[in-house]
């Protein structure tokens, strides 16, 4: 599929259709991504960040470009965890772990998602959207357990946020430092360059999921005090 696309993104069609629909093909594919279908950000966000730099994805400056594509990319990563959400809502774990696998949820991965969505709690569709993987499996157990829908577009769309930014910025700072890249060499490179900082942004992810839960609990404990005389 990967190489299908890569191809794609190479080809005069997809040269001409760019500046009109570069945005909507944004969305689409990254609602794709999000959803149950397996699907690689990669070959989305970073020839996006790539085409920003160079002024082809919109008519607007480099910058805006950039910004305008992350920002479609988080909506598009909300649509496909929305479609996840309320599927798990709706069908429930039994029916997804018998019949899951028909929807590409193979249900040893399904289970460990609810086993840390169950341990950690909320905080884990943020977290979770950084790790590959369970990055798209994560919104089933908040699904499955009636998350709160408000906690979970905020948690969804801060750990999207962060993914969809760094590969988008990778891709834009490519395009300002490569000449002749063809898309192929671009996925690839883009690719290594977001492996290597990922557990980094990991490690700062949990740290912030960390210090949540404990203002969380600090809160909690609060308002369970009895008023003092």
């Amino acid at each position: 599929m990967i190489d299908v696309i890569v191809g794609f993104l190479d080809s005069q069609a997809f040269a001409q259709i760019v500046p009109v629909w570069g945005l909507v093909l944004v969305f689409l594919f990254m609602a794709v991504e999000s959803s149950f279908i397996p699907f690689p950000s990669e070959v989305v966000m970073i020839p996006a960040g790539f085409l920003a730099a160079r002024g082809e994805l919109v008519s607007s400056s480099p910058v805006v470009a950039l910004l305008l594509s992350i920002a479609i990319g988080v909506a598009g990563s909300l649509a496909g965890a929305y479609a996840n959400y309320y599927l798990s809502l709706w069908l429930g774990k039994p029916f997804l772990l018998k019949y899951g696998k028909w929807f590409f949820v193979k249900p040893q991965p399904l289970e460990r998602a609810c086993e840390v969505f169950n341990k950690y709690g909320a905080a884990t569709t943020f977290v979770c959207r950084l790790v590959p993987v369970i990055r798209q499996l994560i919104s089933i157990p908040a699904g499955i357990a009636r998350m709160p829908l408000a906690a979970f577009t905020l948690f969804t769309a801060l750990g999207a946020g962060i993914w969809t930014a760094i590969l988008a910025v990778i891709g834009y700072g490519l395009g300002r430092s490569s000449e002749g890249m063809t898309y192929a060499e671009l996925v690839v490179k883009g690719k290594e360059m977001a492996s290597s900082h990922l557990p980094l942004v990991i490690v700062c992810a949990l740290v912030l999921a960390v210090g949540y839960l404990a203002v969380s609990k600090l809160v909690v404990a609060g308002r369970k005090q009895p008023p003092s005389a």
